[in-house]
């Protein structure tokens, strides 16, 4: 939309880095099943700019868990020209969550086969 680009037609950086971070919280709260809280962005790379009218994709997948925190690595792909398609990667990033209880302290991760 209008209000989230650029005077280049291109996508506020923060626009990708919000929705990267929900992307990552869905998997880490899957995990966690239940409350997370983003602690840390370990890593954050934009290869490309999304432009407006670009089909933005998220995929996040956890690559490590803690006792109370979860890793989650989310690549963003960008489909391009509807008439001629084209996917490029545009974004990726590491984030760390940790698993809070209903108070907002931190809490154990449940084991994944409990």
């Amino acid at each position: 939309m209008p209000k989230e680009e650029n005077m280049f037609g291109d996508i506020f950086g923060g626009w990708v880095m919000a929705h990267v971070d929900l992307a990552g919280a869905v998997e880490a709260m899957r995990r966690a099943r239940g409350r997370v809280a983003t602690v840390a962005v370990n890593a954050f790379q934009f290869h490309q700019p999304v432009s407006s009218g670009d089909l933005v994709s998220f995929y996040a997948r956890v690559t490590h868990v803690g006792r109370t925190s979860i890793t989650v690595e989310v690549q963003v792909y960008a489909e391009r020209h509807p008439a001629n398609p084209v996917f490029v990667k545009v974004t990726e990033a590491t984030l760390t969550y940790v698993a809070l209880d209903a108070a907002g302290n931190k809490r154990d991760v449940p084991r994944e086969n409990a």
